[in-house]
């Protein structure tokens, strides 16, 4: 269990995490309303750790993040489409890309991702084009 701020910073410098325990945690809460169930599991102002569940056939639209990420899948398999190209990912797979890149997610079966961010500090991020999550 970590410990946060106000604006959901940890104020702990060391978490260890039960990914499976943290996986059977999210499953517990089914059925998700939009096919996937999204946990931060750490975050910093630099840094986040996000536990993604999907179900089959569910599927995050394109979107981007302003940091760049990488995809560890923990679970299942997924297809991770990026640059017009699909990227089959079964688990053990992990793939990283650049801050800014557009991207989408679909489940082919019951999968769970972990999703890292490196996050731009706030000056960097004033300076983008665009902001945050989305199209």
């Amino acid at each position: 269990m970590t410990t946060s701020q106000a604006d959901g910073n940890m104020i702990d410098t060391f978490a260890r995490f039960d990914l499976p325990g943290e996986i059977a945690a999210s499953e517990s809460k089914k059925p998700w309303p939009s096919g996937h169930y999204a946990k931060t599991l750490f975050k910093k102002d630099d840094f986040r750790a996000v536990l993604i569940t999907m179900d089959p056939g569910s599927k995050m639209k394109e979107h981007h993040a302003d940091g760049t990420i990488s995809v560890q899948v923990l679970k299942g398999h997924i297809l991770f489409t990026a640059q017009g190209k699909a990227h089959d990912l079964p688990t053990g797979s992990l793939v990283t890309l650049g801050a800014s890149i557009k991207h989408e997610v679909e489940a082919v079966e019951d999968s769970a991702f972990l999703l890292t961010i490196s996050w731009p500090d706030e000056q960097k991020l004033l300076t983008m084009k665009h902001r945050g999550y989305g199209s």
